[in-house]
């Protein structure tokens, strides 16, 4: 508890490799699906992914008594955003660049520690940090997606390598996988990331003994010269015009990949196009399948069943790839099985899970692109010139989501699905521009049209990024109640059967609500913002309630929120809590003092607005706009003056590449390279002068 992974290495693991080797081997489809609440074995805790547990010794009479059990610290301290499994007592779970981590589930002990070596300068192609959301745990077995797009199989029992398998080619396209495997039938399931960059989509099913390539279903159909890889692409490409394959066509299964064995189907939520913009990918039109879409497939073969389109033409980033969602309902009289999903494009919808009909699609959050949706026709009514066609929009959700991939939870004696949710108006502009390989490819001016230089234009971009969590009712197609949390960018839920639900929060805090009416029954300071999601299990009797806490992610990288206000951001860490549990969290460290700037090289306006375009384009999805960082990266405005010396070895030629910080000469020339050095040096003396934005403080207490 505490220890750096070295020590604990050097330590006897408290639960022999024999123990777990038992209590692993004999997970497989039919365990998942019946399993107990004192475990959590899949991704979603089991295939209906409702992330909701009976146990209840833990419930709203009580957990004002919540208290730390124990904490581990993980290598890091960027975004964790990983779902934990656990299993008699051990759990399993992912850090930063892909790493997995065997812990004791009583007292956090490391048992082993699995380090996939992902290059660091392979953090450039990832659209949004070096994050993974978990493994797949089958048959004595832990799966594990890496950031450079390998699928690995470790032993549970001691993370020896068994297998290690490249899923996609990434001297073609800059592939990665984030996202969690599921494993069912003897395969495991993973899709990728990528559509950012030029990636054309795909999911892949590799059998779980050895490793070998089972089946592969690509969302988007390639070239028309060429032999499409079965009928439904050949259909597919009819929905498609122009030159799309030239830029991949996007379409990557990035998040959630969902194994029905009632129906025996296996469901895939497609991603958004590539480029975003519609008019550029497909110029004479055509709905573009899969894009934005629910596929159903048969999980032995990966032949196409059915689909459904959620966003036809889809030109916002509005992918389909966020949590889904099985259950029975009563649907006007009769029990259907449905798929409950709540995409960005901020429409929660009913969808049967037989036939892929479109039962109800209602707003959750704000919504402008669309009126309503066409329940005889299944499709989206669109609001006139949303598509930015004409003239810049400002469009409600935004790229990054009414919701996005935090899981969201069910709870069967409410009826409510508890859903993290964000409003944040987005601001679309055409753009024409040829893009580059490893540059964002998306053709919008998104980026500069949100970029600011100073603190004021910070805190109006945080007056209009708002989140909440969100308690919709599908039933009756409403929300029952929404909690506004301080920042936008939070956490996913769990739901359990002592009337709560928790969520980690952006600020700080971990909170458990009343599932009922939404309030406020307990919070733990946690030093660090929290996007990962909460897990419950009970060993020896007792009920533990874990969280994986670090900030980052996209909206956390991007929008810079500074957190830690003075202090050094601590270790990434998993928390549990079990009732009357003492434990405490070290200090948070002082900050070291900030260094004062070089002198100001230029006064050209026109230079720095150069360099502050190419800051916004190149620089701010990982530093943070208005060159304000969360502090988990380098902070541009806060560097020693050795920095900006050796501006050119670092930023063209990549003399910190095996730190994760890679060269960018095959997009920057020595006079770009000049103007963003010039931006960076303003901006810092700015912050000298200003003292600094002062951010969202996090109260060590």
């Amino acid at each position: 508890m505490g220890l750096k992974v070295e020590e604990a290495l050097a330590e006897e693991p408290s639960i022999s490799a024999v123990a777990i080797a038992d209590a692993t081997r004999g997970i497989n489809s039919e365990r998942i699906s019946s399993q107990t609440d004192r475990n959590w074995l899949s991704y979603g805790r089991d295939y209906h992914e409702q992330r909701f547990s009976r146990l209840s010794q833990v419930n709203d009479g009580n957990v004002d008594r919540l208290g730390m059990a124990w904490y581990f610290d993980t290598n890091y301290s960027r975004g964790l955003e990983a779902t934990p499994i656990i299993v008699d007592g051990v759990m399993f779970v992912t850090g930063n660049w892909s790493e997995v981590y065997a812990l004791n589930a009583i007292t956090g002990e490391l048992i082993w520690h699995y380090d996939p070596k992902v290059p660091k300068q392979w953090g450039k192609m990832a659209c949004c940090d070096v994050v993974n959301r978990g493994v797949a745990l089958y048959q004595g077995k832990v799966f594990v997606g890496t950031l450079d797009a390998r699928l690995v199989a470790l032993e549970a029992s001691t993370g020896r390598v068994l297998w290690d398998v490249k899923t996609a080619d990434t001297s073609e396209y800059p592939y990665t996988i984030t996202g969690a495997p599921r494993a069912a039938k003897g395969k495991v399931f993973i899709g990728n990331g990528g559509a950012e960059f030029g990636a054309r989509g795909f999911v892949s099913a590799y059998d779980v003994d050895s490793g070998d390539l089972v089946w592969r279903f690509f969302t988007v159909p390639r070239n028309p010269e060429d032999e499409q890889e079965n009928e439904i692409l050949v259909k597919a490409a009819e929905t498609w015009t122009g030159q799309w394959w030239k830029n991949g066509g996007g379409g990557t299964v990035w998040d959630s990949i969902v194994y029905d064995p009632e129906l025996d189907q296996l469901y895939i939520g497609v991603g958004n196009g590539s480029p975003w913009n519609r008019r550029i990918r497909s110029p004479d039109g055509g709905d573009n399948l899969f894009l934005s879409s629910i596929v159903a497939l048969d999980p032995d073969t990966g032949a196409y069943i059915w689909h459904f389109q959620e966003t036809p033409k889809e030109t916002w980033d509005y992918t389909a790839t966020q949590p889904i969602m099985l259950a029975d309902m009563n649907w006007q009289g009769k029990v259907r099985k449905v798929i409950w999903h709540a995409p960005k494009n901020g429409f929660f919808f009913i969808i049967d899970r037989e036939d892929g009909q479109l039962l109800s699609a209602e707003p959750f959050s704000k919504v402008n692109w669309a009126s309503h949706y066409n329940l005889a026709t299944g499709r989206p009514v669109e609001n006139p010139g949303m598509d930015y066609s004409a003239e810049g929009k400002y469009v409600s959700p935004s790229p990054y989501g009414a919701h996005s991939w935090h899981p969201m939870s069910y709870h069967p004696d409410t009826g409510l699905v508890y859903i993290p949710t964000m409003e944040i108006e987005y601001f679309f502009e055409e753009n024409t521009n040829d893009h580059k390989w490893g540059q964002w490819n998306t053709n919008t001016n998104y980026a500069t049209d949100v970029m600011g230089s100073d603190q004021e234009d910070q805190r109006v971009i945080r007056e209009v990024t708002n989140g909440f969590l969100t308690a919709w009712n599908p039933h009756e197609q409403n929300y029952a109640w929404r909690v506004e949390r301080e920042l936008a960018w939070n956490g996913g839920t769990l739901a359990t059967a002592g009337n709560l639900v928790f969520q980690g929060r952006g600020d700080g805090q971990f909170e458990a609500l009343d599932a009922i009416t939404g309030a406020s029954l307990w919070s733990y300071k946690t030093n660090a913002g929290v996007i990962g999601s909460p897990v419950t299990y009970m060993v020896d009797g007792e009920q533990y309630i874990a969280i994986p806490v670090g900030w980052g992610g996209i909206l956390a990288l991007t929008y810079g929120l500074e957190l830690l206000n003075g202090y050094e951001p601590p270790p990434s860490r998993i928390l549990a809590f079990k009732i009357g549990g003492q434990q405490l969290l070290p200090p948070l460290k002082q900050a070291s003092p900030r260094p004062e700037p070089p002198v100001r090289i230029t006064d050209d306006a026109e230079i720095i607005e150069h360099g502050a375009k190419l800051y916004a384009e190149y620089c701010g999805r990982c530093h943070g706009q208005f060159v304000v960082s969360n502090g988990r990266l380098p902070d541009l405005r806060r560097r020693p003056k050795q920095t900006y010396a050796a501006f050119d070895t670092v930023v063209l030629e990549g003399g910190l590449a095996a730190l994760g910080m890679p060269g960018f000469k095959d997009v920057l020339s020595s006079e770009d390279a000049h103007a963003l050095k010039a931006y960076l040096i303003d901006a810092a003396n700015d912050d000298w002068e200003q003292k600094g934005v002062t951010g969202v403080l996090v109260e060590n207490k």
